[in-house]
């Protein structure tokens, strides 16, 4: 069946946002006399949203701390929300193309108002007609609820759907909810996490080369 639909991931799949996600995070570990981390060693904590993010940074704050420490680091991270954050390349011209006979969606284990505020910042906005975060719904990534509402929002089949991402909560997200998947290589996830994916690219722009996404198809 035709696709109709494609679902996007955002943080390591349509952006960089690794350098003002370790910004925040760093600036959150120093209010509390913490040691700054990596650009590498923050890598390795995104991906489940800011509340995990800020449990696996301080693992021994107490469960009152971690709300006031993510707040900091949402806080921040507003306020900061694309300093050093960039689409990947080919992104923007990509979109272009895939919406031309297409529905283009966001599911993000990002706090929805800063994914809308990231997409307008960098100009890609007006591709998608719907925006899904972290608190967006009761359950997130890697649950496929997120999927399963846009689809009957939508009005579309898991049939007609592809989700993209480049973690292991895409991946068991859209699997979950019977859509094809199709792994970043380049972004933040182990290359192993996506060993189940029904395709994987190494390029944004290789989407428009499968064959489940070729213009006309």
């Amino acid at each position: 069946m035709r696709i109709k639909h494609i679902i996007f991931d955002l943080d390591g799949t349509l952006v960089d946002s690794l350098d003002d996600l370790t910004d925040a995070t760093n600036a959150m570990l120093t209010r509390f006399g913490r040691g700054e981390l990596t650009r590498r060693e923050v890598r390795l904590l995104v991906g489940q949203g800011a509340k995990r993010l800020v449990e696996r940074a301080m693992p021994d704050a107490a469960a009152d701390e971690v709300e006031e420490r993510v707040q900091l680091f949402l806080a921040y991270n507003d306020l900061h929300i694309a300093d050093r954050t960039r689409l990947y390349p080919e992104v923007k011209e990509t979109l272009s193309i895939l919406g031309e006979e297409r529905l283009l969606s966001i599911i993000s284990n990002k706090y929805e108002a800063h994914c809308r505020k990231l997409l307008a910042v960098l100009g890609v906005a007006g591709h998608f007609g719907a925006v899904l975060g972290a608190d967006s719904l009761p359950f997130r990534k890697p649950s496929p609820e997120p999927v399963l509402r846009l689809l009957a929002d939508l009005e579309v089949t898991a049939a007609e759907t592809v989700m993209v991402g480049d973690s292991i909560n895409d991946m068991v997200a859209g699997r979950g909810a019977g859509v094809l998947t199709i792994g970043c290589t380049y972004g933040y996830g182990d290359i192993s996490e996506l060993n189940d994916a029904d395709y994987r690219i190494d390029r944004f722009a290789e989407l428009i080369d499968l064959p489940i996404l070729k213009i006309g198809q």
